[in-house]
């Protein structure tokens, strides 16, 4: 029997979800077709287990430390399967907490694999939605005014280095591993590769990081990856840059050996197992793409500001059109899709206001433009810096290391970007990010009364800096 509805959504991660809450409140009747967990990648692969080991990581190596503080404790031991336990009850935690919004919202889940069909005896246009579902019963379709396609990504491979789940991983893998290995090779030095470098290297695994850029996190500001690359050093990850990685050379069995082209010299590293962090690919096949009008550019679905694609009643949003492959971002675009659908006029997405977040140790965490984007644009740029070291509250936290950076444009005294590294910054992004919206200027910012002491004095001391009157510089 076909069900009708007003929207369809194919996927049911952080993008997908909040869509279809959104939708609910605009009265759509709304359908969500899930083929694994809801909540997708961010809560069972991704954003929530990760940061739940990079906690456990940062608690045991304070721990470690904690005579620094006055605090004596017996030897510190770290019980892995613990660590494993409590990652996964917060995960299912949240996931009950999806399933209720679900329910609360009068949303319709469907377990199974989503396909659109093509014009049909349900619908002239291209959009029905075929179910197969997980517990094997006949196919449910479903018809739908509206589609979104909100599949989601996964990890990319690359060629000659297929992963095999015991010597060769994706963060998939490495998210279930039962044991920590006593060394990693991690090929990319992205956030994600960060991330795990920063984390395994607290659990006392020892860690090599081979980035192919001549800098890690080479999408963040230069001062940046120069002060994370000095910062993952003083934990003693070793980060090999301008280095390609030579699959050809990949020997499997006493652990991993692998050779990478290092300023052109062939070097060999081992460890006992490979972690893949080379980006995410798009998930665009198996969904019945070839039966509608859709463009696939690069691997990512070709959609407008308002997320629509070439069929204006099928939109796509999240990691499958590409952009910043951030959980909040695809909330924000399921939000606009769905408020277009409603025949609303929402804003179209302006992601250079976007704050992005590293979720290492330290933290860092940046929205706008670079200081070489700025210059690149054309802007006259001035720049504001302030160190952790000056703040009292980094002090009591015995975490020192970092800064806030601010670009601002000399002309206009406009705030083009501001970027951090250092403690809990992804926390304090969130300013800079009002910041921008707002238009503001560094005046306006340092003229906003940060408490003392807190971390965020370093955001106001920071917008001082811009013109030269930072307090205690």
């Amino acid at each position: 029997m076909a069900e009708e509805y007003d929207l369809v959504i194919i996927g049911g991660g952080t993008g997908g979800y909040v869509a279809a809450i959104r939708a609910a409140q605009l009265g759509l009747k709304t359908a969500v077709v899930e083929k694994g967990k809801m909540g997708g990648t961010c809560l069972h692969k991704g954003c929530i287990p990760s940061k739940a080991l990079l906690r456990s990581a940062e608690v045991f190596a304070t721990a470690k430390k904690s005579e620094e503080y006055g605090v004596i404790t017996s030897e510190v031991k770290l019980n892995f399967l613990k660590v494993q336990e409590r990652k996964q009850k917060i995960v299912d935690q949240l996931h009950k907490g999806v399933l209720h919004l679900m329910k609360q919202g009068k949303i319709d889940v469907f377990e199974g694999t989503g396909r659109i069909l093509g014009p049909s005896i349900f619908s002239p246009m291209a959009g029905t939605v075929s179910v197969e579902m997980n517990n094997g019963e006949e196919n449910e379709m479903l018809i739908p005014k509206n589609v979104i396609i909100a599949s989601g990504s996964r990890p990319r491979s690359l060629p000659g280095m297929e992963v095999d789940g015991h010597y060769i991983l994706t963060s998939d893998e490495a998210l279930a591993l039962e044991a920590l290995p006593k060394s990693m090779i991690i090929v990319g030095g992205g956030v994600i590769g960060i991330e795990w470098a920063s984390m395994l290297s607290d659990f006392g695994t020892e860690v090599t990081v081979i980035e192919y850029a001549d800098r890690i996190i080479p999408t963040e500001d230069k001062e940046i990856s120069k002060e994370m690359q000095r910062l993952m050093k003083k934990k003693r990850v070793k980060v090999i840059t301008s280095a390609k990685v030579l699959p050809e050379t990949l020997q499997k069995g006493d652990g991993v050996t692998i050779s990478a082209e290092v300023n052109g010299e062939q070097k060999e590293f081992h460890a006992e197992k490979l972690l893949l962090s080379v980006g995410r690919q798009a998930n665009v096949e198996g969904m019945g793409l070839e039966n509608t009008d859709l463009e696939v550019t690069k691997g990512y679905i070709a959609v407008n500001e308002y997320f629509q694609t070439k069929e204006s009643h099928i939109y796509a949003i999240g990691d499958v059109i590409g952009g910043l492959q951030l959980a909040h971002v695809a909330s924000h675009e399921g939000k606009i899709a769905v408020e277009h659908i409603a025949g609303s006029k929402p804003e179209p997405l302006d992601y250079n206001r976007i704050s992005k977040c590293i979720y290492s140790s330290p933290e860092a965490a940046s929205v706008g433009l670079t200081e070489d984007e700025a210059k690149g644009k054309g802007f006259n740029v001035k720049i504001g810096k302030f160190s952790f070291k000056a703040i009292g509250k980094a002090l009591v936290f015995g975490e020192t290391d970092g800064f806030v950076k601010i670009v601002a444009d000399k002309d206009t005294n406009d705030i083009l970007g501001v970027h951090m590294i250092g403690p809990h910054v992804t926390d304090m992004i969130s300013e800079a990010g009002l910041a921008m919206v707002l238009d503001a200027t560094p005046w306006e910012v340092a003229n906003t009364i940060h408490p003392h002491p807190s971390l965020s004095e370093a955001m106001g001391e920071a917008a001082l800096a811009v013109d030269g009157n930072a307090i205690h510089s």
